[in-house]
């Protein structure tokens, strides 16, 4: 996995540069203003700051779409390239104007780094350690603020501190992230195979997972294209196959063939046994009983449902396999299959389309036939010609992280592909011998058995006669074809999508409120209180230097916490790191009220506020700092993922301008106490809005993801009607 974090580090340069640019435009301004005379014109003074926030709100209002268009690293190289002009325009600024136009070009940068970055490491990354590393731009931020902040204090230390080499140093780092995102970063997989460069998607994924096979994925990138809503739940009852002279072994029967020669499962639809099916049962049940059953998102329930009863099983792509270690057909592909040699291109699309289907048919091995199977087979000529309409057959299976198998099966009622994502149940392992009963089933068992959960829906594969023999990819260009045509704006009204955009969007909403920018910006005061101003002083650091020196210091204390939340959050996941710091945000800012509105001496004032708000940055980048960015980079289809996470990013800046300008306007109304009194409550109101709204998603891949808010959006249609 090494590549995926290499490239994820590359990525996260663009939000270095970002939390470089904030920290040195906080020095900057206060030399600025002097040279400028611009202490009689607080607007001006006011634009050079927040230009850079304007121009990020402009840019991302059209980012999301473009980069579905041309793609994620075009974009993020446009992105190095305004950062490098911004640092040269801002270096030679020969007046306040052309200042503003060069903050508007580094908000311009910084709007497409800070949307575009996690949309890039989600979808590069593998489902295991994407928290992780889609932490990397919250710590490569705050470290870029930090390493800013020592710049700025030594150079204020100088006789005749200079704010244009201050702002002009941008250039020199952007020039590494432009080489980078030139030289060594590749274009998104998932981008790749939305546009049908099969080939060089398989590439970049062999890159990134280092390793040939990668068949399992690229066929998990394509089905992912779909935003169909309407997926189910449905269980399987997986035994060893049976005898297959008996042809009461196969009625109402799935058969599930593996990559190995001679190897078989069979499986049955049964009902009552998986996790799944328990919790949306639970849920019908639940309909018209009591305000919190109602209030709480099924995909929250069923989301947690897998993490309760599997919580080592989502971090493991092995997980599902320990049952099969002799005849691993279905539950470990990923890991048995051994490396074959996959020379297809994408020159071949226009032959296999050309050729006659049933001639290759009739060369394909069947599965006990002693000849290897190299890849999964998926051909209508493998179906029995009586088998049950409602059941279909899964004609293939793959690893592809997290626990989860991806499958297909096909019915006869309408010829149409279904995808089929499995994931094992704790079901007791092994009744030899036994009649396994369960709701709707008796299916008799010869061996181990594993109870398997299924997301089934629509393929992208439509209802094509189509064969493999070497590789998955000619089967996959077609539905490519076919997938992206449409608008993909109405792909937004898909019930799983509206519902995935209305969590994302209020994650990023309630993050604002919840008060970073109004202790950020009462900081340095409180600091001063505590008696760390007269302290500077007395060493012969004057006030301007001062102030920054304390600005790094508190920077400095978010960087252990960060990395403590990089740990954590493919752990102990994104949901409970805010269910834990959330509350402990509210303790801190109620103690910061408290500490403004009764009257107190000097020392208890300044060691309860001091501590405080140590406390609430240490939490807030543990938690509502970097979860927002990462969840909603993982809840959306790959079509429309970056138009969504670009109506996400819109009510972050949107938010952060409201919150910035109306901070101002409040202290002088309501006093310092009353503003962290009203960020406490929005606080308690993320708090609530967590618990019922928002699941965790560690570990999955983002396929399995949306067909979660899919089968979630479906029952609160059920409970609407």
């Amino acid at each position: 996995m090494s590549g995926a974090v290499l490239v994820a580090i590359a990525a996260s340069i663009g939000n270095l540069l970002q939390g470089w640019d904030n920290a040195t435009i906080a020095g900057a301004v206060l030399y600025i203003k002097r040279e400028f005379k611009l202490e009689t014109q607080p607007t001006i003074e006011g634009l050079i700051v927040a230009m850079s926030l304007i121009g990020a709100t402009i840019i991302t209002t059209f980012s999301g779409p473009v980069s579905d268009s041309v793609g994620r690293r075009p974009m993020l190289i446009i992105s190095s390239i305004l950062y490098f002009l911004s640092g040269l325009i801002m270096f030679w600024s020969p007046n306040v104007y052309i200042l503003l136009l060069a903050r508007l070009i580094d908000g311009f940068g910084i709007g497409l780094a800070v949307t575009l970055v996690p949309v890039y490491i989600s979808e590069t990354a593998p489902p295991e350690i994407r928290g992780l590393l889609n932490t990397l731009p919250q710590f490569t931020g705050s470290g870029g603020m930090f390493f800013s902040y020592c710049m700025i204090f030594g150079m204020t230390l100088t006789p005749s501190p200079n704010w244009r080499v201050m702002l002009g140093v941008l250039s020199l780092p952007s020039l590494v992230y432009f080489a980078l995102m030139v030289f060594y970063l590749p274009e998104s997989p998932r981008w790749l195979v939305s546009k049908g460069k099969m080939k060089e998607a398989k590439a970049v994924l062999q890159k990134l997972r280092g390793r040939e096979d990668v068949s399992g994925e690229m066929a998990l990138l394509v089905e992912g294209l779909g935003t169909s809503g309407d997926t189910s739940v449905e269980e399987y009852l997986v035994a060893p196959a049976t005898d297959e002279d008996d042809p009461s072994a196969e009625k109402d029967k799935i058969k599930l063939y593996g990559p190995e020669a001679g190897t078989s499962l069979m499986a049955q639809p049964v009902t009552g046994g998986s996790v799944l099916g328990s919790v949306l049962g639970s849920m019908v049940m639940s309909r018209g009983g009591s305000i919190i059953d109602t209030m709480m998102d099924p995909v929250v329930a069923l989301l947690g449902s897998v993490h309760e009863k599997h919580p080592d099983a989502t971090g493991s792509m092995r997980a599902g396999s320990n049952l099969f270690a002799h005849f691993g057909s279905m539950f470990n592909v990923a890991e048995r299959a051994g490396p074959r040699e996959d020379n297809w291109t994408e020159e071949d699309q226009q032959a296999t389309d050309n050729d006659d289907v049933r001639s290759l048919d009739n060369e394909m091995p069947e599965p006990d036939e002693e000849s290897g199977l190299e890849a999964p087979l998926l051909s209508h000529s493998d179906l029995p010609a009586d088998h049950d309409n409602s059941i279909g057959e899964v004609q293939g299976a793959m690893g592809i992280g997290g626990g989860w198998q991806l499958a297909w099966k096909v019915s006869e009622k309408d010829g149409q592909y279904k995808k089929v994502f499995l994931h094992q149940d704790e079901v007791p392992a092994s009744r030899k011998g036994s009649m396994v009963s369960l709701t709707g089933s008796q299916l008799p068992i010869s061996g181990d058995f594993v109870h398997a959960s299924a997301l089934v829906s629509r393929s992208v594969l439509g209802s094509k006669a189509l064969v493999i023999e070497d590789a998955i990819e000619p089967a996959l260009v077609q539905p490519v074809e076919t997938t992206t045509k449409g608008s993909v704006w109405k792909e937004l009204l898909e019930p799983g999508v509206k519902h995935a955009l209305f969590a994302g969007v209020m994650l990023q909403i309630l993050q604002q409120f919840s008060g970073i920018n109004g202790v950020l910006y009462y900081t340095p005061q409180i600091l001063e209180q505590a008696g760390v101003g007269v302290l500077l002083s007395n060493l012969g650091i004057s006030s301007d230097s001062a102030s920054i020196l304390i600005s790094a210091l508190t920077t400095f204390l978010m960087l252990p916490c960060i990395g403590v939340a990089m740990r954590l959050m493919d752990v102990s996941g994104r949901r409970s790191l805010l269910l834990t710091t959330i509350p402990i945000l509210v303790v801190a800012l109620v103690v910061l009220v408290i500490s403004n509105v009764v009257s107190m001496g000097t020392v208890p004032h300044a060691v309860l506020s001091t501590t405080s708000v140590i406390i609430y940055f240490c939490c807030f980048v543990m938690g509502f700092g970097p979860v927002p960015n990462i969840f909603c980079a993982e809840i959306f289809p790959t079509r429309v993922r970056g138009i969504c996470i670009a109506i996400c990013a819109l009510t972050f800046w949107i938010g952060d301008i409201i919150v910035t300008y109306s901070l101002p306007v409040m202290l002088n109304a309501i006093g310092l106490g009353g503003v962290f009194g009203i960020y406490a409550i929005v606080c308690c109101l993320a708090f609530v809005f967590v618990i019922f709204r928002v699941p965790e998603t560690k570990g999955l891949p983002l396929e399995v993801i949306i067909e979660f808010f899919n089968v979630g959006s479906k029952g609160l249609q059920n409970e609407v009607e």
